[in-house]
């Protein structure tokens, strides 16, 4: 016996074994019994796929069919000694997988057979193949996240006069990245809502004037890659208002807009940003505006990465932009 288990005294193996199946049933297996010459003894609770009613004496080929016996009978040709044992998948469809595992029993009388088990593996199969699909997602979508990082990085290094002036502006840009990333992880991947993503964008740098941005239209679920870079040209525009602007000093409020539109006949998403300058606004000011990486993101980068069009706009009495991409390579 083997030195993990227990067997009370005068119960033969006989006995015990008329409970084995049952518990092995239960568990969802299918059990296989042959003799040395691969007669079929015994079978029980085969998935439903390979129908028993109608077969008089079962056998790999009537049972499995000839592709599924061939495989069977090449794994069974190297178990024929007491304990040795192997075991095969065989794919039914593309959905279905089935493990076979058969090992050779010393029986006292009668000598080896060969028992099988069948352990329907579908279900973890494919949680397998989710997993993998994941991994490469996340893969992709890391890649893509430190391709705008670097981007960042070399942009802000171009328009920052010293290493103080990069680091903030660099810091503040990450921080950006960061939270739309938390949007888009926070909705398993699908993206982040317009709304959502304006508000999360703005009240950091509005904590005690939330108020002061007003996002209307339509919420639409931006895909990963819209939301990354609309939130970059959310972090730029509300930076510029503070920073440059008159947004506090006047109280005016800055309409956000997200509406359903069409750009070349296909559906497509405008993006709306509509900011009334106070009248202290210096021409010096204006081109302040302009000359900076704020500026590259909103008119370069942010429209290609989802295939648009932007037009950024200061004038002496107001800031806008506005940002039209088709509604797949951005949202649904």
């Amino acid at each position: 016996m083997h030195p993990l288990t227990w067997q009370q005294a005068g119960q033969s193996d006989d006995t015990l074994r008329e409970f084995f199946v049952p518990a092995l049933v239960d568990l969802g297996a299918s059990i296989i019994i042959q003799d040395a010459g691969r007669n079929y003894l015994f079978v029980t609770n085969l998935p439903e796929i390979w129908a028993i009613e109608h077969v008089a004496t079962p056998s790999d080929v009537s049972l499995f069919g000839d592709e599924v016996a061939a495989k069977l009978g090449t794994l069974k040709e190297g178990i024929t000694e007491a304990g040795s044992k192997g075991h095969i998948e065989i794919a039914i469809g593309t959905e279905q997988v089935y493990e076979f595992r058969v090992q050779a029993v010393g029986f006292a009388k009668g000598g080896v057979h060969l028992v099988t088990t069948i352990i329907d593996r579908s279900e973890e199969r494919h949680r397998e193949r989710l997993l993998r699909a994941l991994l490469r997602e996340v893969s992709h979508r890391s890649k893509n996240l430190l391709a705008i990082i670097q981007s960042i990085a070399l942009q802000t290094a171009r328009y920052s006069g010293s290493l103080e002036l990069f680091l903030h502006k660099f810091r503040g840009r990450l921080y950006s990245l960061s939270q739309s990333q938390d949007l888009i992880t926070d909705s398993s991947w699908r993206g982040a809502y317009f709304f959502e993503l304006v508000q999360q964008q703005t009240e950091k740098y509005l904590p005690e004037n939330k108020h002061l941005v007003r996002v209307h239209g339509d919420n639409v679920l931006l895909t990963p890659n819209a939301s990354l870079h609309l939130g970059l040209a959310l972090h730029e525009l509300i930076v510029n208002a503070v920073s440059h602007g008159s947004l506090l000093r006047s109280g005016r409020v800055i309409n956000v807009a997200c509406t359903r539109t069409e750009l070349n006949g296909h559906d497509a998403l405008e993006i709306v940003w509509d900011e009334v300058l106070d009248a202290s606004l210096k021409s010096e000011d204006e081109e302040a505006l302009k000359a900076h990486f704020g500026s590259t993101v909103l008119e370069r980068v942010v429209p290609a990465s989802v295939n648009g069009k932007a037009h950024y706009a200061i004038s002496n009495d107001r800031i806008s932009y506005r940002l039209v991409f088709p509604l797949e390579s951005g949202g649904e």
